[in-house]
């Protein structure tokens, strides 16, 4: 069969064929969901991790050093994400996406945010320094969180697919992750007014989190914080 007409036909099929959705209450794997039109329904907070400015990094920078900043900012990133309960669903080139479920998918998203601040800035740049005193590299990051309904289904050809995560939060948490690295936790109301007062309410009574307009969608309330959560 042609390409074209190979293709034709899926396209076809895909349209035509009706849906197979299941509520779900874990993260689904790639082998749980199949290459037909077959989705799981989740409720979801949605984390990606983003190191900035990665672009000065792997041009300014040897091929080397930057693999290792790489490696080990989504390292600690990881292993924090998998400590605070959230699932990594993916990895893409200088940020990790994970997913949280539960009554507390709020809270322990955030907590692994500020806790990946700390670490970032505590531990993967205090190490660098120490391993290179001369060099002058700032390792900067952004946390975007987002929680919504998500529908997961698989995509690709046999042999070369992935899960994709269709739903506001994935989206908007990937935005989000593009924002100011100045400010390196960015949540949006939702995700907020949902927080436990733990991660709302710093130990002197202030508030984490600084409201800001979003204003490249629709001026939306989003907030934003500078802290961090010792580990």
């Amino acid at each position: 069969m042609a390409l074209k007409d190979d293709l034709e036909q899926r396209v076809r099929e895909i349209f035509k064929q009706q849906w197979t959705t299941r509520d779900g209450n874990v993260v689904p794997s790639d082998d749980s969901i199949k290459l037909s039109n077959d989705a799981v329904k989740l409720k979801a907070t949605v984390l990606y991790a983003d190191l900035a400015d990665s672009t000065v990094l792997v041009d300014g920078y040897k091929d080397w050093f930057a693999a290792e900043i790489y490696k080990t900012f989504l390292h600690c990133a990881a292993k924090v994400i998998a400590a605070e309960g959230g699932t990594i669903t993916a990895y893409d080139g200088d940020r990790i996406m994970a997913v949280f479920l539960g009554d507390m998918k709020n809270t322990t998203a955030a907590r692994a945010a500020l806790k990946i601040n700390w670490t970032a800035k505590n531990l993967v740049q205090a190490l660098k320094d120490q391993q290179f005193p001369k060099d002058t590299f700032k390792l900067n990051h952004v946390c975007g969180i987002d929680t919504s309904d998500l529908f997961v289904a698989k995509t690709g050809i046999r042999g070369s697919n992935d899960l994709v995560w269709v739903g506001r939060a994935a989206n908007y948490a990937a935005k989000l992750a593009a924002l100011d690295h100045n400010k390196p936790t960015w949540i949006t109301k939702a995700v907020y007014d949902a927080l436990e007062t733990k991660c709302k309410i710093s130990s002197d009574g202030r508030d984490m989190w600084v409201k800001h307009t979003w204003n490249a969608m629709n001026k939306m309330e989003i907030y934003a914080s500078t802290y961090w959560w010792r580990l």
